[in-house]
C-alpha cells in the first residue's frame, strides 16, 4: 500500500467522502468540505483528521484547510397516493438496482410511522451511530447504506408523532452523514401529508417514481400523489404497476387479480412515462421477507426491477 492509499483509508474513516488530499514528501495536504457540518463541530471533524493523518507511516507535517461547499445530492422520491401498493419493496429494489449501475446511492426510509426497510435490507435490528451530532447510516449487505426510524425501536413499538415531529424526523435522516453517496432513494409514506410537503420544500427532490397497483381504487390515488409533485413543480419520473400479473406455479397461466393496463393507460393519459410492471411473484415476498431483494440477484424475479432501475438512470442522465 503506497502512502497515498495509506492516508486516504485513514482520512476516509472519520470523515468519508469529505476530503481532498495530497501527499507532498512527508506533507500532508487535506481539503476537508464541512458546508453540511453545523459550524460548532468543524473542530471535532479536524482535530480528528489531523490524529489518524498524523499516525500514518511517512506523515510528519498535516496541513488541513476547510471548506464550506456544499455537496449536492440527487434524492429520488418513490411515491404512492395509499398503502399496500408495495411501494417499499419497489424503493429497496430501485435503490439496489442503480447501485448495481454504478450509482453510490443510500436510502432513506422516510415512512416514519410505517418503516420496512431495515427487514428488505437485511439489517433488522441494526441501530446507527451519530457522530458529531449527526447520523451515521447503516451499512447494508447491497452497498447501499440505510437510514430508517425502524432502526430505533422495536419491530412491534408503533411511533405515534404528530406531523412536525414527524417531519423533523425525516430532515435528520436526509442530512445525516452520507460520505460518498451521491444520490438518495426516499421511501416515502403513502398520501400526501406533513411528510411529503417539509420532504419537497426542505429537500426538493430532482424527481418522483410513483407506484400503484392496476385497480381503479389504487390509480385514484395514485393519480393524487401525482398532483402533488405536479403543483410543487417536482418532475415526475413515471408510473410503475405494480403487482401487474400472476404466473400460477403449478401450471403456469397467467392470472390478474388487480387487473391489467391501469397504470399504462394512466399514465398515458396523464403525459407521463410509464416504467413497466412488476409481475406478482412468491418469490418476490419470501425475498423480501428474508430481506434478499431480488434485485441484488440475476434472477428472473429481479429482472423487471434492474429494468426500472435502468430507466430511472437514463431518466437522470437525461436530465443531465
Amino acid at each position: 500500500m503506497t502512502i497515498v492509499d495509506a492516508l486516504t483509508a485513514a482520512v476516509d474513516a472519520v470523515a468519508p467522502g469529505r476530503a481532498t488530499l495530497r501527499v507532498e514528501g512527508d506533507v500532508a495536504r487535506i481539503i476537508l468540505e464541512v458546508g453540511d457540518i453545523a459550524v460548532a463541530d468543524h473542530a471535532v471533524l479536524e482535530a480528528d483528521v489531523r490524529r489518524v493523518a498524523a499516525g500514518v507511516s511517512g506523515i510528519a507535517t498535516v496541513r488541513i484547510a476547510l471548506t464550506a461547499e456544499r455537496r449536492v445530492r440527487t434524492l429520488i422520491a418513490v411515491a404512492s397516493g395509499k398503502g399496500g401498493v408495495g411501494k417499499s419493496t419497489v424503493s429497496a429494489n430501485l435503490a439496489i438496482a442503480l447501485a448495481r449501475r454504478g450509482h453510490r446511492v443510500g436510502m432513506v426510509d422516510a415512512d416514519i410511522h410505517g418503516p420496512s426497510q431495515p427487514r428488505l435490507l437485511g439489517v433488522e435490528g441494526v441501530k446507527p451511530h451519530a457522530r458529531a451530532k449527526r447520523l451515521k447510516p447503516v451499512a447494508t449487505p447491497y452497498g447501499v447504506p440505510l437510514l430508517s426510524m425502524g432502526q430505533f425501536v422495536t419491530a412491534d413499538q408503533a411511533i405515534a408523532w404528530r406531523g412536525l415531529k414527524a417531519a423533523g424526523a425525516l430532515s435528520q435522516l436526509i442530512d445525516a452523514d452520507w460520505g460518498d453517496a451521491t444520490m438518495l432513494v426516499l421511501d416515502l409514506p403513502p398520501g400526501t401529508g406533513d411528510i411529503q410537503l417539509t420532504m419537497i420544500r426542505n429537500h426538493r427532490p430532482a424527481g418522483a417514481v410513483i407506484v400503484s397497483t392496476p385497480q381503479d381504487l389504487a390509480l385514484i390515488d395514485a393519480r393524487r400523489a401525482i398532483d402533488l409533485f405536479v403543483q410543487a413543480g417536482v418532475p415526475v419520473i413515471g408510473l410503475i404497476e405494480n403487482m401487474a400479473g400472476y404466473a400460477c406455479p403449478e401450471c403456469g397461466a397467467i392470472s390478474d387479480p388487480f387487473g391489467r393496463g391501469g397504470a399504462e393507460a394512466a399514465a398515458a393519459e396523464l403525459g407521463i412515462p410509464f416504467l413497466g410492471r412488476i409481475p406478482l411473484d412468491i418469490v418476490v415476498r419470501r425475498a423480501s421477507d428474508a430481506g434478499t431483494p431480488p434485485a441484488s440477484g440475476d434472477g428472473a424475479a429481479g429482472k423487471a426491477f434492474l429494468d426500472l432501475g435502468g430507466r430511472v438512470a437514463d431518466w437522470l442522465a437525461s436530465r443531465g
